[in-house]
């Protein structure tokens, strides 16, 4: 029943969720400028597609800041190469991350000491846009009085196994966070999209910006937490024709990926990955044993939980525009988030902390800048 539950609040949410694409196109005269902050470290193969479908967006006037951090590969050279035909785009590099801070937290904030916009846009160094993507986006802000936007952005990798974990993934984080109750002052729930959260810089200035969370591994969502905290208002909206990326590009690297800050969205705490392995076993694993293992009433439930899974499955696949096919790939992916919960929480704790594009971060200095979901 609990499946159902979450079946029917997923489809009823999302129903309430607006889209990028009924807004209409920014007609005022008198614009705000809009400051776009892009962190690359090490993204030689993804920015320069990236920041052309920024350049050639229709919205004006915007500042593109790239902040370089630390890049070891040929992302600095793609940098040059792209300002030598647009030398409007503004180039920070950082050559040391400073104590204290995670390098992405930490770039994000450089950007916006940066930044001379009336509105910050925070985005990833592989997201692809739609040209009228800002445009829309600075209509309901202005036009609606928010004052920190979130789009949902649409996944293009291949691969069914790959597609089937991403499916999974985002049922699992609409569920916890429910971004169509976000907008609602009297709701607790909050958003933070990291491929796109667009902000009034005075609003983030407020609120202390990134320096509030410098050590947290998802900084994004963080920032939409306590942007909601502090009583801004706050909106999310369905993005998928306007934003795209390649969120991963294997099974494999979406693991390693997720394992970083995994133990992070359970707040370092033990009992709650707990909680939640218990939770996975007993609503996804052990129904799909049950239907081979048992009989009568107990296998027809067993059957019935495991239904109402593919068929939410199907639902996300749909919305997503992703094919069917990956269906029987989510009779697998419980055990492979098992397998992400529990490796991300022992290897945190073996290690002591999460190493990440070459630097350690202490867990104990984790836990300090750890805002309570």
């Amino acid at each position: 029943m609990i499946n159902l539950y979450a079946l029917v609040e997923l489809w009823l949410g999302i129903r309430k969720m607006r889209s990028l694409g009924g807004i209409m196109l920014f007609e005022q005269e008198v614009r705000p400028k809009v400051s776009i902050i892009v962190p690359a470290c090490n993204e030689e193969k993804t920015i320069e597609p990236a920041l052309l479908s920024i350049l050639n967006m229709d919205y004006n006037p915007v500042e593109i800041i790239v902040v370089n951090d630390r890049s070891t590969d040929g992302t600095g050279e793609v940098l040059a190469q792209i300002k030598q035909e647009y030398p409007e785009l503004l180039i920070h590099t950082i050559e040391e991350l400073p104590e204290g801070w995670l390098g992405k937290n930490h770039a994000l904030h450089q950007g916006v000491l940066q930044a001379q916009g009336e509105f910050v846009l925070f985005t990833d160094a592989d997201i692809l846009f739609e040209k009228t993507t800002l445009s829309r986006a600075m209509s309901i802000m202005i036009n609606e009085h928010i004052d920190h936007l979130s789009l949902i952005f649409r996944n293009i990798a291949r691969g069914l196994l790959l597609n089937a974990m991403m499916v999974d993934a985002g049922g699992g984080l609409f569920f916890l966070f429910k971004p169509w109750k976000v907008s609602n002052p009297k709701s607790k729930n909050f958003i933070g999209v990291g491929a796109f959260n667009l902000v009034r810089k005075s609003v983030y200035m407020e609120i202390g910006g990134h320096e509030q969370i410098r050590m947290h591994p998802i900084d994004d969502i963080m920032l939409g937490k306590i942007i909601k905290r502090n009583g801004f208002r706050q909106e999310c909206l369905s993005g998928y024709d306007f934003l795209a990326v390649h969120w991963y590009d294997s099974p494999a690297n979406m693991i390693n990926g997720l394992m970083k800050n995994i133990f992070a969205l359970y707040n370092f705490r033990v009992s709650c990955v707990m909680i939640a392995v218990l939770m996975i076993c007993l609503l996804t694993i052990l129904p799909l044993w049950g239907v081979f293992l048992t009989s009568g009433m107990t296998q027809l439930v067993c059957f019935l939980t495991v239904s109402i899974r593919l068929l939410s499955s199907a639902y996300g696949a749909d919305i997503t525009n992703t094919t069917y096919w990956t269906l029987p790939f989510a009779l697998v992916t419980p055990y492979i988030n098992i397998y992400i919960i529990l490796k991300g929480m022992l290897t945190t704790l073996t290690n002591d902390g999460i190493d990440w594009r070459g630097t350690h971060y202490p867990l104990n200095k984790l836990k300090e800048n750890t805002p309570i979901l």
